[in-house]
């Protein structure tokens, strides 16, 4: 093996994709030393996703401190590559900021837009937003408002919004977003396809796990439609039943009405930023994997993105995962050549968990050894 490629999505409760690339990069090398590895942890957009790509590519780590979703100060970084920054809005405003007090209602995003208004000033004209993770409802609202959009209740007063407090606003003046924006590219990874409200829809599927009862629920969802209304009213831009709109508590909906942003794939967003087509040419092999690969998996998430890419040209992928389930073998026809289960043992997950690390060292190693068997 004279080149290979690897980029695993994370194994969801027991190891990182840094973790798997450093696992899977040792054993290539143990057998094949002077194999040319290039290794691309991935990330879904949610926690994590600005340090895959610290460790994948050359970039700058720029710290800062903004506010979290409570508007207490937190220190975050984003990663910084020419006029190019990745940032993921879970560091200010992620779950683990609310844990122990989640409330949608007045959690907000405006750390999200200070981190952006930081890169923008910094020198960024391209900028890429993870959205996973939220603990927030507010349509972006918060992180607007932290790059110049001002939103203006009956009296008259400026005000930063949060999900609660949405139907107080009655005006909204995005001028200064645009102007502060000019000639600034803003992409969210979104790998959802929920709509700004309704049953499917950012409060309904997403606000329970932020700490919202079924009133709540309700209450949220109807501070959306008015915001959308308003949006639609003041901005003249309708995403209400954009796909991914609903993404991060509906700020997929406020990159796109407030931002001038757009919402991108997650894995398509990646595969583009590494120039995947250079960085796979020639190579023997693409070892990818996730937690589980079953029929949910075809839709394109981040092994069938990877496999499909890979396969325009010529290069074999493997998939190292956690377990298969039923459909999996629907990726042999998107481009997937092999799929591995790290599980050696037949033991419920609550035992082998523990045993991760263990079990893909295994298994790569078994991989390898066959690979070499082959003559390759």
């Amino acid at each position: 093996m004279k080149k290979c490629v690897i980029m695993p999505d994370s194994f969801k409760g027991t190891l990182s994709s840094i973790e798997i690339c450093d696992i899977i990069k040792e054993k290539v090398l143990e057998f094949y030393p002077d194999c040319q590895v290039k290794a691309v942890p991935v990330a879904d957009g949610g926690e994590g996703t600005v340090d895959c790509f610290l460790y994948a590519i050359d970039a700058e780590k720029v710290e800062l401190r903004v506010q979290n979703a409570y508007m207490e100060p937190v220190d975050v970084y984003y990663a910084k590559v020419g006029s190019q920054a990745i940032l993921e809005m879970a560091q200010p405003a992620g779950l683990p900021q609310a844990e122990g007090r989640l409330n949608p209602k007045v959690t907000s995003t405006y750390g999200v837009g200070q981190m952006i208004r930081h890169a923008v000033e910094n020198g960024c004209t391209d900028i890429v937003i993870g959205l996973g993770g939220s603990s927030t409802n507010d349509g972006g609202t918060g992180a607007a408002a932290a790059l110049g959009t001002v939103f203006r209740n009956a009296e008259g007063e400026s005000f930063i919004p949060a999900g609660g407090t949405l139907k107080e606003i009655v005006s909204i003046d995005n001028s200064e977003t645009r102007k502060l924006l000019e000639g600034v590219s803003i992409t969210a990874m979104c790998d959802i396809n929920n709509p700004m409200y309704g049953p499917q829809g950012a409060a309904y599927i997403f606000a329970p796990q932020k700490g919202a009862d079924t009133e709540m629920v309700k209450e949220l969802d109807s501070q959306l439609i008015y915001l959308s209304e308003l949006i639609q009213k003041d901005l003249g831009a309708d995403v209400s039943r954009m796909e991914g709109a609903g993404a991060a508590g509906a700020l997929g909906a406020g990159i796109v009405a407030f931002m001038g942003g757009k919402l991108k794939s997650g894995i398509q967003t990646v595969l583009d930023m590494i120039h995947f087509e250079e960085l796979a040419a020639g190579a023997d092999m693409v070892f990818t994997g996730e937690g589980r690969i079953d029929s949910q998996s075809l839709g394109g998430k981040v092994v069938i993105g990877i496999a499909e890419r890979a396969k325009r040209l010529g290069v074999p992928v493997t998939a190292v995962v956690g377990s298969i389930g039923d459909g999996a073998e629907g990726a042999y026809e998107l481009g997937v050549n092999a799929i591995f289960s790290i599980n050696r043992t037949a033991e419920d997950f609550s035992v082998s968990r523990y045993k991760s690390k263990e079990n893909l060292t295994g298994t790569v190693d078994s991989l390898i050894r066959f690979y070499m068997a082959a003559g390759k």
